[in-house]
Parts: structure tokens; sequence; C-alpha cells
């Protein structure tokens, strides 16, 4: 039997490029997931599990629409190719096709082990680089005194003048919502940020 697995993201997406690239095989089933990658809890693709047997084989459009974590995937891989013993086939990645040539299947399933070891070591390098790459430009901001950790502070000319008058109780919030033109969720984000460093006299935000 030939199955096929097909996954997008999000409901919204479309599964036409993958189902297009499967048109000239006979396939007997497809399973398709609209979920995130993320984990393999995913309701079709536990189904096709449960499906596949020995000698079968399960074609993918790419690698990752098994998933995006390769320490993950090489497990999946495993327990479908060895454990269950069903052949894959990745069309995007003439490789990673575990029948082989001349149907070896013993070199066809070491050769796809092998090129996974390496995508699973790129992979995990290029994690490795991108934290460092983060470590290093947090320490550069640190040392230029340009680095603020958090959400960036609101700045809204003309927030300090109505913040007084609200104050002193010359004008109400809702009017000064008007003047400065921002929602009350940011007049309570700029008054909070003000009032951080300064808690004697806080402004009665609620004043509407």
């Amino acid at each position: 039997m030939t199955y096929a697995y097909v996954r997008v993201s999000t409901v919204e997406q479309k599964i036409d490029r993958q189902l297009d690239s499967l048109a000239e095989y006979k396939i007997d089933q497809i399973f398709t997931d609209k979920q995130s990658g993320k984990n393999f809890n995913r309701d079709a693709y536990q189904k096709m599990k449960e499906t596949i047997q020995k000698g079968d084989l399960l074609i993918l459009h790419s690698i990752d629409r098994l998933g995006r974590n390769y320490t993950q995937i090489l497990e999946e891989w495993r327990e479908i190719t060895h454990y269950i013993g069903c052949h894959v086939l990745v069309l995007d990645m003439p490789l990673l096709d575990t029948r082989g040539t001349n149907g070896n299947d013993v070199t066809g399933k070491l050769l796809c082990d092998i090129v996974l070891q390496i995508l699973a070591y790129v992979a995990q390098k290029e994690r490795e680089n991108m934290m460092t790459r983060q470590r290093e430009g947090i320490q550069s901001a640190i040392a230029r005194g340009t680095y603020h950790p958090g959400r960036p502070r609101l700045k809204t000319p003309g927030f300090d003048a109505c913040y007084e008058s609200v104050k002193a109780g010359e004008m109400q919030v809702k009017q000064a919502l008007k003047k400065l033109g921002i929602s009350r969720s940011s007049w309570y984000n700029l008054v909070r940020q003000k009032e951080k460093n300064n808690t004697s006299n806080p402004c009665f935000i609620t004043n509407l």
C-alpha cells in the first residue's frame, strides 16, 4: 500500500502544492493535518502510524512536513522505517528514499539515516549559532549603554502636560485621551511608566 502524509500549520493554509506533488503517484490514502509541527500529537499523523505496515510506502512532500524539531523527526523516522518497517520517500530530497537503489533496502535506510543525522546536526548548530549571536548582540548593546530589555517605553508627545493637568484636576482623562489621540489602555501604560519611579501623589487614572 502507498500512503501520503500532508501537513500545513494552520487551517487557512492550502495543501494544493503538496497534493500536486503527489499527482504522479498512485496513493491509496492521504492523511492530512492542519496543525503546527511543534510536536507529533496530531490526529491524522497518529492515525497514519496506526495504519502503515511493513513494506508499505509513505510519501512526504518535504521532511519538514513531519515536524520542526529534528531530534523528534529522527525518533519518528526510526520508528516508522526500522520498527514498523514502512518505507519513506521524501519528494524534494531524493536521497531520502529508504527503498535504496535496485531494491537494496539496507543501503537505502542507512543512507537516509546518515542524511537525517547531518540535517539534525546542521539544525542544532544553527540554533546554537543564533543563540550565540543573540548573546553577543546583548553584550555589545550593554557595553554601548543601549540595551533596554523588555517592552520599549511608549512615547507620546504632550502626555506630560496632560498628565499634570489630570493630576491637578484641571482635565478629565477622557479629555486627555481625545487630545492625545490614544486609547485608554495606552494612557494606563503611560501613567504606570511615569509613576514607576515616583510613588508620591499618584494620578487618578480612572477619573473619567
